[in-house]
């Protein structure tokens, strides 16, 4: 698991961190926002997502995966019979980098507190990461997504499972197969979830 999610620091409360969020100018990403994309869903959800960052769309709206790749998500997430409310989706950084680039390290790591806190508070029972550059982050791995889409990963000392899937807006540029692959995993998500809620049953 990354190191961004390894640490002994207390997480400040919900309320706190949020409102520390929408007034950062810990990087450059501040400079050239519309609004801070905090995140959205519900604060208790057994099933977390968490893209790179906010483009266009989300940076006018200030929520995360509102455009053409968010209405494939919120279709995905219908598809095992939740809802957008049912779960939370976050990122890994609360600015739009200029231009979509990916984000750098110091940008990420001045925005690690904020995705900590999230995680922690929201206590998903599983983790979908959307995309390379948040799989990569989040599991601190090198491999590439289509290497390692559709597999469990132990995640909060295995408390949770992360697993990792293609961005939708990969998949709305790319091959008819990869949305496949995405709705298996999505599959695969749905099973992880029931097979803990089975656990906390016991």
């Amino acid at each position: 698991m990354s190191d961004l999610f390894v640490s002994s620091e207390p997480v400040p409360p919900w309320d706190e961190v949020m409102a520390d969020a929408m007034g950062c100018t810990r990087c450059r990403l501040s400079e050239g926002r519309t609004n801070v994309v905090w995140g959205v869903g519900r604060r208790d959800a057994d099933l977390m997502f968490v893209g790179e960052g906010p483009g266009h769309d989300e940076d006018v709206k200030g929520e995360p995966f509102v455009g053409r790749a968010g209405q494939l998500l919120t279709r995905l997430i219908e598809g095992i019979g939740l809802s957008r409310d049912d779960v939370y989706i976050a990122n890994v950084v609360k600015c739009r980098p200029p231009n979509n680039r990916d984000p750098q390290p110091d940008e990420i790591e001045a925005c690690s507190p904020f995705l900590r806190a999230q995680v922690a508070h929201v206590g998903p029972k599983v983790l979908m990461t959307l995309g390379n550059f948040a799989t990569k982050q989040l599991l601190g791995t090198t491999e590439g997504i289509t290497k390692i889409r559709g597999r469990e990963f132990p995640f909060r000392d295995g408390d949770a499972v992360l697993i990792p899937t293609f961005h939708p807006a990969a998949v709305l540029r790319g091959r008819g197969d990869a949305l496949a692959h995405m709705r298996a995993d999505f599959v695969l998500a749905k099973r992880a979830m029931r097979r803990h809620a089975g656990a906390s049953d016991a």
